[in-house]
C-alpha cells in the first residue's frame, strides 16, 4: 500500500509550497480538491510544471459542471504541460450542491456518469468521439497538445459507482468511508466487477483525516467542527452509517504515531492500494503528522 497526501491547500502558491516539499520528503502522489477555491487543474498545470518528480491528482473534479469534452481537452493539456504525472479523480458531487447550486438535475448519477466516462475516455484517448447517450451527449474533435490519456478516478462510495468505475476507469477515490466498509464494501464489489469485465484491478484510493497528537479529545472536536460539512451529505452520510459511526470525527485517524501507524498500515488488508492522508490539528500536530506518515512510506 502506498502513502500519499491529500491537500486542502488555500491558495494555488501554497499548493505548489506543498507538492514541493512531498516531493522532497518521497511521497508519489498529491491529491487536491476541486471545490469552491482555485480551479484544481489550473493550478496543477501552473505549479506542476515548476515541481518535478510527484504525481498530481484531483480529488475530485465535478461532472455535472463541466462537459466532458471540455473537460478532455483541460486534462490533456494539463498533463502535456505537466509530462505525463495526471491523475484525473472525477465525481457527480452531491444532490444539494448539483440541484441546489447549478440548478441541474441529480436524478440520474449512474446514467450521467456511464455516458460522461464514454464521452471523457474516448476524447483523451482517440481525440474524437460520437455518443448521444441518455443523459449526456458528445459529438465532435477536439485538438490538444500530445499527451498520453492520464488514469481516470471516480468518486464511486455506492454498489452501482462502484461497478461502473471498474468497467470503465483506473479506480475510485473514496473519502468518509472507514475500514470495515472499505473491506468489505467498497474492495471486493470494485475487484469482482473488474475481474468480471476482463479488466485489471482497479487501484483503491482512501482518502482520511489524519491527526497526531497527544490530545486526542482536542482533536475530536476539532474535526467535528471542521468536518461537520461531509456528515450532511448523503453519500457521505451513507458510507457512516455503513461503518457505524455518528460523524466525520469518528472517521478521523487520531492518537499517537504508533496508534495512528497502526492504523493507516491495518488499511492494506482491507483492499486499499494508496492511503491519502490529509494532516489536521495544530501547526505542531500537522507536522507530527507529516513525519509519521514519512515514516510509512515504502
Amino acid at each position: 500500500m502506498h502513502i500519499e497526501l491529500f491537500g486542502f491547500d488555500t491558495t494555488p502558491e501554497r499548493f505548489e509550497a506543498s507538492i514541493r516539499e512531498a516531493s522532497e520528503q518521497g511521497f508519489r502522489r498529491y491529491w487536491t480538491p476541486q471545490i469552491f477555491g482555485h480551479d484544481a487543474l489550473t493550478t496543477i498545470a501552473v505549479a506542476g510544471r515548476e515541481v518535478p518528480g510527484i504525481r498530481l491528482g484531483t480529488a475530485v473534479v465535478p461532472t455535472y459542471p463541466r462537459h466532458p469534452m471540455m473537460l478532455a481537452q483541460q486534462a490533456l493539456t494539463t498533463q502535456a504541460v505537466i509530462g505525463g504525472r495526471l491523475d484525473l479523480g472525477i465525481g457527480p458531487s452531491h444532490k444539494p450542491v448539483v440541484e441546489g447550486m447549478w440548478g441541474y438535475s441529480f436524478d440520474r448519477p449512474i446514467a450521467h456518469m456511464r455516458d460522461y466516462l464514454t464521452i471523457l475516455t474516448k476524447l483523451m484517448t482517440d481525440r474524437r468521439v460520437s455518443h448521444g447517450g441518455d443523459a449526456v451527449v458528445g459529438r465532435g474533435e477536439i485538438t490538444p497538445p500530445a499527451a498520453d490519456a492520464p488514469p481516470v478516478f471516480v468518486a464511486a462510495l455506492g454498489s452501482q459507482m462502484l461497478r461502473l468505475t471498474a468497467r470503465m476507469a483506473d479506480g475510485t477515490f473514496t473519502w468518509m468511508t472507514g475500514p470495515a466498509t472499505l473491506r468489505d464494501h467498497t474492495a471486493p464489489t470494485i475487484n469482482e466487477a473488474a475481474s468480471e469485465a476482463g479488466r485489471p484491478a482497479p487501484q483503491v484510493v482512501a482518502g482520511f483525516p489524519v491527526c497526531v497528537t497527544d490530545d486526542a479529545a482536542t482533536a475530536r472536536e476539532r474535526a467535528a467542527k471542521d468536518l461537520v460539512v461531509y456528515g450532511t451529505l448523503p453519500s457521505y452520510r451513507a458510507m457512516l452509517d455503513r461503518e457505524g459511526l455518528g460523524g466525520p470525527e469518528d472517521i478521523a485517524v487520531i492518537g499517537s504515531a504508533a496508534e495512528v501507524s497502526d492504523r493507516i498500515n491495518a488499511l492494506a488488508d482491507c483492499g486499499v492500494t494508496s492511503f491519502a492522508g490529509s494532516a489536521f490539528g495544530t501547526l505542531d500536530e500537522q507536522a507530527a503528522t507529516r513525519e509519521t506518515l514519512i515514516s510509512l512510506l515504502n
